[in-house]
């Protein structure tokens, strides 16, 4: 008999390692390491579980390829069809990660049932028919060729797929599945990279396009081995927070499309609404206009965000002075606040500053540090900015305002929504020369001048 071979994983990044250690080398985390089997059992059963037997690839020219085969599934869910690319992708697989109760289940049994004369299979490791038929009446979608298994056993799930022949199959969780060439616990590194591995080989070999649900660790990252991430064509990552109503889905990793797209849904008691026009729920209505408040226009992969970011300035009753952002990379705050002392004269060293991005976005675009800067110094200031006036432009650290890319279509949105000035860099304005817009565009070269500007 031969020897069961064994290694150890750590359970918070999926690190391999060929024996005990207290801290993980890679994430910090102590005694996370857990000994898990890896040998698996060759089976004849198993290298036939699918349709379609694996056939041999020979080597041909790239011109001989025909790109026809990956005609795209549309979705009626508009904000999942401009996420994907356009589309589902036949043999595609898609990883969709978030916190316990956001909605991945919720999303993905939309999708399902919304499919109509495509046959969908819904796996679910978690719960029963019943309560999934219970979650489908309260969605109100009509129901459609949409199969239901409950099974977290991968020999026996592949055995139904063969009857079925789905083109699409979701599976929520692949935490919950597990097969029975090994011996380790359900969730274990081992048993979900097996699982994982499967499902890969099934859809490229049978061009079905497979829908995973992950869970994720206490650090917001997709639990089980890094190796998951790897795998996978697309990997979704669904944001927000649970008290709230709105809800993102981005796109992090996408071999079909654009890697950096974002959706916006609004969760009710029907489940999960697309938000077509985002910017309107982004920008507070008011009555009246308060200091710290400003307007930035920002771009996420095809789309273009009008985003109300917050400021307060206060000063500090502690030794230290707090620096607290929602949104917004701390770090990003602290040069931000560098470049105001320095190149402003604002003495900031002795107040408190808070920024909140309105909505719960998680902006990296560098375009937005403008709209922030003028926030903060409004705040200060006790002076409010005219809602009606948005910022677009990077500020670098000598205080001069760097370009922006596709600044078009920022100023596009900006002048949809019916805002009537819009601050530049110069450097900008150059390719704007033979437009034409109905906003007012005020190209500037420093912070300096925005500032002679506003507080003239």
């Amino acid at each position: 008999m031969a020897k069961i071979k064994t290694a150890f994983f750590c359970q918070n990044c999926g690190t391999q390692s060929a024996k005990w250690i207290g801290k993980c080398s890679i994430c910090g985390e102590w005694n996370t390491y857990v000994e898990e089997q890896i040998e698996k059992e060759k089976t004849e059963e198993k290298e036939k579980m699918w349709i379609k037997a694996s056939t041999a690839h020979k080597p041909i020219l790239i011109s001989q390829v025909s790109a026809s085969d990956f005609v795209r599934i549309p979705c009626k869910d508009s904000e999942l069809n401009r996420i994907l690319g356009g589309g589902v992708v036949p043999g595609s697989f898609v990883l969709i990660g978030g916190e316990p109760g956001i909605g991945k289940s919720t999303l993905l049994l939309q999708f399902a049932l919304s499919m109509h004369n495509i046959r969908v299979l819904y796996i679910s490791g978690e719960e029963s028919e019943q309560q999934i038929k219970m979650r489908a009446e309260r969605i109100g979608v009509p129901f459609n060729e949409c199969f239901l298994l409950c099974e977290a056993n991968t020999q026996k799930i592949f055995s139904h797929i063969k009857d079925i022949s789905p083109q699409i199959v979701i599976v929520d969780s692949v935490q919950t599945l597990y097969t029975d060439s090994l011996e380790s616990s359900t969730g274990s590194i081992s048993q979900v990279k097996e699982c994982a591995t499967e499902f890969m080989k099934f859809a490229k070999e049978t061009n079905t396009a497979v829908f995973f649900i992950g869970h994720i660790n206490k650090d917001g990252a997709i639990a089980g081995p890094k190796v998951l991430e790897h795998i996978v064509d697309t990997v979704l990552q669904f944001e927000g927070e649970r008290q709230m109503v709105y809800r993102i889905l981005r796109s992090l990793k996408n071999r079909f499309g654009s890697a950096s797209e974002i959706g916006i849904y609004e969760m009710n008691s029907q489940g999960l609404k697309p938000v077509l026009n985002p910017s309107d729920i982004l920008i507070n209505q008011k009555d009246y206009e308060s200091s710290g408040t400003s307007i930035a226009s920002t771009v996420e992969g095809n789309r273009s965000l009008l985003l109300e970011i917050q400021a307060l300035v206060s000063s500090s009753a502690y030794g230290n002075p707090q620096r607290n952002t929602t949104g917004l990379d701390i770090k990003r705050l602290s040069m931000l606040l560098a470049v105001i002392e320095k190149r402003v004269g604002i003495k900031l060293g002795h107040q408190d500053v808070f920024l909140n991005i309105v909505g719960g976005l998680k902006i990296d675009d560098p375009a937005i540090d403008l709209a922030v800067c003028i926030a903060i110094i409004s705040s200060f200031k006790e002076k409010p900015i005219s809602s009606k006036i948005c910022f677009s432009s990077e500020v670098g650290l000598g205080g001069e305002l760097r370009t922006v890319t596709r600044l078009e279509l920022r100023i596009q949105e900006a002048q949809k929504l019916g805002f009537q000035s819009i601050y530049i860099s110069k450097y900008n304005a150059k390719a704007l020369l033979d437009k034409k817009f109905n906003i007012k565009i005020f190209p500037c070269g420093n912070i300096t001048e925005v500032l002679k500007n506003l507080f003239a």
